[in-house]
């Protein structure tokens, strides 16, 4: 009998990729999602939402991508995966994604060759939305500036672009490399952790998602949980996720709190 049969479960409801199928919709993403949606219904330009490590910064943008009705809106979203990006790189990356075949090669050309998409965009009567995860990565006045740039475009009275850009708190400090577009910030949303209240809430519902029975961690555990993952999404996952392996192996129906402050002696969580 395998860990998922002794469970009753039918998935790892602990996985750390992104599933919307586990997104879980505590009132503070709840919040951030409608804040973004009107963000991009109105096309006011530019969203930030920021967050520390782990805290479901990039389960949400993938969520709000998800939610977004391609017949209105034509979005795309862009994970920047190392701090040496370079204008050119961003600006021919987001070109691709808005339906450009073949993105030009200097920073001019891509500028032009994404003023002329969005205009075509807007004129078929869709708003262009690009989110951007991880965007305290782009550590770079000149894309600060061409930022800024393409959020100068209007037509018929409204932005051409929305930009959702998701990222650690440092973030604003990369914004303030250009202080005229830190200043056209128009929703800024901060993620926090969970308290002991909504890190049960979690688990809760990606084990009835998974198929899990109730009673699977006791009562007591969600403290303990939530002292050593301090209420971040990614560790408490990881956590939940190594106690079911490890009640798995002792052959445990329940989880108990001892269990959870074993787990995380290995795993070496600070207290």
């Amino acid at each position: 009998m395998g860990l998922l049969e002794f469970f009753g479960l039918r998935e790892n409801p602990f996985l750390i990729t992104i599933d919307s199928r586990f997104f879980y919709n505590a009132q503070q993403h709840a919040e951030a999602l409608v804040r973004l949606k009107h963000t991009v219904e109105n096309m006011k330009g530019l969203a930030v939402v920021v967050g520390d490590v782990g805290a479901g910064k990039t389960t949400l943008a993938t969520q709000l991508l998800e939610e977004l009705d391609p017949d209105t809106y034509d979005a795309a979203l862009l994970i920047v995966i190392h701090a040496g990006v370079t204008s050119e790189w961003m600006l021919r990356k987001i070109a691709l994604q808005l339906g450009i075949l073949a993105p030009g090669e200097t920073q001019m050309d891509l500028l032009t060759q994404l003023a002329m998409r969005l205009e075509e965009i807007a004129e078929s009567g869709k708003k262009a939305v690009v989110l951007i995860d991880e965007a305290q990565m782009l550590r770079s006045r000149e894309l600060m500036e061409n930022f800024r740039g393409l959020l100068n475009i209007e037509v018929g009275g409204r932005k051409a672009v929305t930009f959702v850009l998701f990222g650690l708190p440092e973030l604003d400090e990369v914004l303030a490399l250009d202080q005229p577009l830190h200043q056209r910030v128009a929703i800024r949303y901060q993620l926090t952790e969970l308290d002991v209240t909504g890190t049960e809430a979690y688990v809760a519902y990606r084990l009835g998602i998974a198929g899990g029975r109730e009673g699977t961690f006791s009562p007591d555990t969600f403290p303990v949980i939530w002292r050593y993952s301090k209420g971040t999404p990614r560790l408490i996952n990881t956590l939940c996720d190594n106690a079911l392996l490890e009640a798995y192996l002792r052959k445990q129906e329940r989880i108990e709190a001892d269990l959870i402050h074993e787990v995380a002696r290995d795993l070496r969580l600070g207290t």
